[in-house]
């Protein structure tokens, strides 16, 4: 794929667009009025906000779907010719094509576009563009990238710094996973899945943790630091959480952050009180007390992640009391611990934790929010087979903070299965060390059983990166039936 994105007025479309990492570009590329096209399988509420604003949308991933913007741009062209900003040449009103590590060389548009000439891009070539056109500020890491990216975000656009956001999930504070701001400065969420983290360069880079989280891609721990060690060379400003040893020790960032007060950490915390109803905790800047930080997230990763955030703030010239005010309203992004809604005395959480040390963190804040008396049920759709063959140990380990476990089968994400693991051989597994592990299947089996399970004074967690939390409005719905509610 090449990898030299056109500006100057060139369409783009994208194959996979309701994507979550696709979407966000298409919508910053709409809204700086580009020509946008995409396809998805499947239409969504991201792809319908996205034909809002102008993005035209196909419903199957079709060869003629190239053709869509030709005899537009053509008109457009003999106009823009006279002012010598276009040529005529046909190859220069082909669109860029715009896909993600998911699209399969055998896709139909795939093959289509090379056959048409098209410059074909990968969707992180897109975002290294839009992080070289900014004053930009790129949040990695194998855990709390969204989280971090979307609090930074926030935090810049109640300061009054109108950012441009780009983001892996979804906040309501801009209704979606991007936003076009009018300012210099560009807030991106950074992934490393696929190794194309490397091209990205931004002004201030924020790196979060590393672990070894898609052995599809990656066979050690060792090729994931290569592959931030060469993004942290291209950050002018580097800032790191010297809590994971693999950040302190292999990468050394520029400035550091730390929980703990005892490290030498330019940003550090004391005073801590995890709550129920958020987090407090006293900010140190270099061994001065900046003040009170209040948030609303619960548990020590979002205080690391906060600490995140006032490195950024602080670096860009804010007041602490600003940095302070933002993230003391910051609700975070959607499928990070958001509340999905409570019936019957059973309060429903929905989490994106596909990771041992997210499940084990994510489940280590609902035990914090959980009353005297009240139970924590984890339900977990693994993701990959790669990954829960890889940490299959450290999966078992991972649900001690939980009093009921239920897992389903495994969400493939595309990946082949080869049948060396099953979510049944997961769930014997974690059973070794749980009391309480039930085996279900399918989705529909799953809320058949919580149905009959769930009690009033429960938690229920449901984690996975899949589309588990599909069942969720059904088991709300079903709660709230007369009939049900009667029996």
């Amino acid at each position: 794929m090449t990898n030299s994105v056109d500006f100057s007025g060139r369409p783009f479309h994208f194959i996979g667009i309701g994507g979550i990492g696709m979407s966000a570009l298409a919508y910053v590329l709409a809204k700086r009025q580009f020509p946008v096209s995409g396809s998805d399988l499947r239409a969504n509420h991201i792809t319908h906000k996205l034909e809002s604003i102008g993005a035209h949308i196909f419903g199957k991933q079709e060869a003629s779907n190239l053709e869509f913007f030709r005899p537009q741009v053509l008109a457009n062209a003999v106009v823009l010719n006279s002012q010598e900003q276009l040529p005529t040449a046909t190859n220069s009103i082909l669109p860029q094509v715009i896909c993600s590590t998911a699209i399969n060389t055998n896709n139909l548009e795939y093959k289509a576009a090379l056959e048409l000439g098209c410059p074909i891009l990968h969707r992180s070539d897109v975002l290294a563009a839009l992080i070289a056109d900014y004053h930009s500020i790129a949040v990695a890491g194998t855990h709390g990238k969204t989280t971090t990216s979307s609090m930074i975000g926030y935090m810049l656009l109640e300061a009054g710094l109108d950012p441009t956001i780009l983001v892996g999930g979804e906040v309501n504070a801009w209704s979606g996973n991007a936003r076009l701001g009018q300012s210099q400065y560009l807030v991106a969420e950074a992934d490393e899945s696929d190794g194309s983290l490397v091209k990205h360069a931004p002004e201030i880079g924020i790196i979060t943790n590393i672990e070894l989280d898609h052995p599809d891609h990656y066979e050690t721990l060792e090729e994931v630091i290569d592959i931030f060690q060469t993004f942290a060379k291209g950050c002018k400003t580097l800032i790191g959480s010297i809590d994971c040893a693999t950040v302190r020790d292999r990468l050394q960032p520029t400035i550091s952050y730390s929980l703990y007060s005892d490290t030498d950490a330019d940003y550090s915390v004391t005073n801590i009180d995890y709550r129920a109803d958020g987090t407090t905790a006293l900010v140190w800047e270099r061994g001065k007390a900046l003040g009170v930080l209040k948030l609303r997230l619960l548990s020590r990763h979002n205080l690391s992640n906060a600490l995140a955030a006032v490195a950024v703030g602080r670096l860009l010239g804010l007041e602490f009391g600003e940095i302070a005010k933002g993230i003391a309203t910051f609700e975070g992004a959607r499928r990070r611990f958001e509340f999905r809604g409570e019936v019957d005395g059973i309060t429903f959480i929905d989490d994106y934790a596909h990771h041992p040390s997210e499940i084990r963190a994510t489940l280590a804040a609902a035990r914090l929010q959980a009353r005297p008396g009240q139970r924590v049920v984890a339900i977990f759709q693994p993701h990959r087979y790669s990954r829960t063959l890889t940490f299959l140990e450290e999966f078992a380990d991972s649900f001690t903070h939980a009093d009921l476990v239920v897992l389903t089968d495994i969400y493939s994400a595309g990946e082949p299965n080869l049948g060396q693991i099953t979510g049944e051989h997961l769930a014997a597994e974690i059973a070794k060390q749980h009391s309480q592990v039930i085996y279900q299947p399918t989705l529909p089996s799953v809320c058949e059983y919580l149905l009959q399970t769930l009690r009033p004074g429960d938690l229920a967690l449901f984690l996975g990166a899949g589309n588990l939390n599909q069942v969720i409005p059904e088991i709300i719905t079903t709660l709230c039936e007369p009939a049900k509610a009667t029996s």
